[in-house]
């Protein structure tokens, strides 16, 4: 290893230092706009893996949005977060914020454009109230088990990103991977952080960034591993919003534009603030690493990184072996959740959502059971999962994005049986919460009230629906159902007709604002 240097020189700061006894404020940034596709059949697209319960009740973004509390870093952090979330999935986000009991502002992007742009629209959030605000950014789907570990490790990013700094959180490799990417480190860093950071967090050794690298193959990964100059890079940064806006600025200009342009010409509604979609759409697609990141090791006028190591039990949480081997196991090594036995079984991961999983003499395998599929997968292939996605999509089965049972705004649906000519649902109405007034131009409904109460809007008239009754809604009249009472409605729809598509909708009236 290298012999510790001094701090970087202040003319390759992004801006100029500040001392550490102004009080600058922590703002939590979350980027919450993944897809996890090597987490199918649990992951889907309009469900995706940081809006699932996949290492307890809480959902990855849920507890992302608590890993800050109680954080010690000499500056106040913001009660507020900031989200970037994508469209498609922004009432389940916000109300897994709300569940959360999180104050949140929950930025939307109309298209997926990668981390940079998703960064860089949070940063314009944050300067616009606190220019300097320091930055802690994480993805939503992510998993840290250590929050000491994270909040010491944390503290020390803060103090760097105050003085100027892009801060990334490395993590010392234990094995060589391929699945995710490396950062080479640099010299390490002796300068005025230290003394302040020993006081509050004991010795942490910070690194000069030397570079990114991509994932890299089995071999070249294992020779990373030897060198013992090369950490994976854990996706989380710190640094102040106008640094990153400088970097971005500095790098990639266009997609400084067009995001600058479209948060300008953005707007609020209710709970989220919608980018301007025509200006954020041109902008080019990239990543934070590539985009700055890898730039920083030949080019530091506009900013310069360091490397903060974080030894907190993280998991990008990307693959079902990830999964697996940050779960409790039993005394074969094998990892059981929900309805499942094992026999002679060893080194196994079965996760079952209602039937029951019976592994007899399994070795090395991935068993995941959901309403509407089943993966079974060795565990040293799981990575390939997202090809059987693609897969999928290209057959346009309906898998690759929604669960059998779909979350709406007002409460969720599960089709529950389906054939020629028909469909039965169960609907789920949440208290005071009502469905827009639409009409079918293909189908007709029969609506049957098991639990609580329904008022019911068909054409001119509006009445109750108790339970055990029914109502039946003709192909072409305009309807609506709400949930008057205060426990949840639940029913039976049996849908008949020609077509039985969800885009069969022609709505007149939403109060959710969708089309």
């Amino acid at each position: 290893m290298t012999a510790p240097v001094t701090a970087i020189p202040a003319d390759t700061r992004s801006t100029q230092a500040t001392p550490l006894n102004v009080k600058l404020k922590v703002h939590p940034v979350i980027l919450a706009g993944g897809s996890g596709t090597r987490l199918w059949p649990m992951s889907r697209e309009q469900h995706p893996k940081q809006l699932i319960g996949l290492l307890g009740e809480d959902s990855l973004l849920q507890s992302t949005t608590r890993r800050l509390d109680g954080l010690e870093a000499g500056y106040p952090v913001t009660g507020q977060l900031v989200v970037v979330a994508n469209e498609e999935q922004r009432f389940t986000t916000a109300e897994q914020l709300r569940t959360s009991g999180k104050p949140a502002r929950l930025i939307l992007e109309p298209v997926g454009r990668d981390t940079a742009p998703a960064l860089t629209v949070a940063a314009l959030s944050v300067a616009a109230q606190d220019e300097d605000g320091i930055m802690v950014v994480m993805p939503a789907d992510h998993a840290v088990t250590d929050l000491d570990g994270f909040h010491a490790a944390v503290a020390v990013g803060v103090k760097h990103a105050a003085a100027g700094h892009i801060v990334t959180m490395g993590i010392v490799p234990t094995r060589a991977e391929t699945g995710y990417g490396y950062i080479r480190i640099g010299a390490a860093l002796a300068g005025a952080a230290d003394e302040a950071q020993e006081e509050s967090t004991g010795k942490i050794e910070v690194h000069q960034l030397d570079r990114f690298v991509e994932k890299p193959h089995l071999e070249l990964a294992q020779r990373y591993i030897e060198s013992q100059e090369y950490w994976w890079n854990s996706g989380i940064f710190i640094m102040r919003a106008s640094t990153w806006l400088k970097a971005i600025r500095h790098f990639q200009p266009a997609i400084f534009e067009a995001c600058e342009a479209a948060f300008a010409g953005g707007k609020a509604d209710g709970d989220f603030f919608r980018l301007q979609r025509d200006a954020f759409s041109a902008s080019p697609s990239n990543s934070i690493d590539y985009a700055v990141m890898e730039q920083l090791g030949n080019d530091q006028t506009a900013a310069s990184g360091v490397v903060v190591p974080l030894q907190a039990g993280w998991s990008d949480v990307g693959s079902w072996d990830a999964i697996w081997d940050i779960s409790d196991k039993d005394a074969s090594q094998n990892v059981g959740r929900g309805r499942v036995m094992f026999e002679g079984a060893n080194s196994t991961f079965a996760h079952s959502e209602g039937r029951l999983i019976a592994c007899v003499g399994t070795q090395d395998l991935v068993v995941v059971e959901t309403a509407d599929a089943i993966l079974v997968a060795d565990k040293s292939r799981v990575q390939d999962v997202k090809k059987i996605v693609g897969r999928i999509r290209e057959d346009g089965g309906l898998e690759a994005a929604n669960h059998r049972k779909v979350h709406r705004p007002w409460g969720n649906y599960d089709s529950v049986d389906t054939g020629e000519r028909f469909q039965v649902k169960r609907i789920v109405v949440k208290p005071g919460a009502r469905l827009s007034l639409q009409m079918h131009h293909h189908r007709a409904e029969h609506w049957i009230v098991v639990r609580g109460t329904a008022l019911v809007t068909r054409g001119e008239e509006r009445f109750i629906v108790s339970e055990n009754e029914s109502a039946y809604i003709p192909l072409g009249v305009t309807h609506r159902l709400e949930n008057p009472g205060k426990m949840p409605l639940e029913m039976i729809e049996v849908q008949s007709g020609s077509y039985l598509g969800e885009d069969d909708i022609v709505r007149f009236d939403d109060t959710y604002g969708r089309q």
